[in-house]
């Protein structure tokens, strides 16, 4: 699993995926990355994650890797502890 600390642009994507998270109570394992409608995912974080091996872009949307899901589970651990 990269280690590496990751941009406020590519941070959002995976804050995002845990909002949903959260709101469903099930794993997110694909994100959106341009909804057709004005919202899009920072194109340099999208690059930056993909170059991490943490997301997989398929044109408006993203499949997170699994090394994508551990960082995300992380991601919504620690929101979880600073809470």
């Amino acid at each position: 699993m990269s280690q590496t600390n990751l941009s406020d642009g590519a941070l959002s994507i995976l804050v995002f995926a845990a909002y949903h998270s959260l709101v469903s109570g099930e794993t997110v394992t694909r994100v959106v990355l341009d909804d057709g409608k004005g919202h899009k995912a920072d194109a340099e974080g999208v690059r930056e994650m993909e170059e991490a091996g943490l997301l997989d872009p398929e044109g408006g949307r993203g499949l997170l890797t699994d090394a994508g899901r551990e960082r995300l589970d992380r991601v919504i651990d620690t929101l979880r502890q600073a809470a």
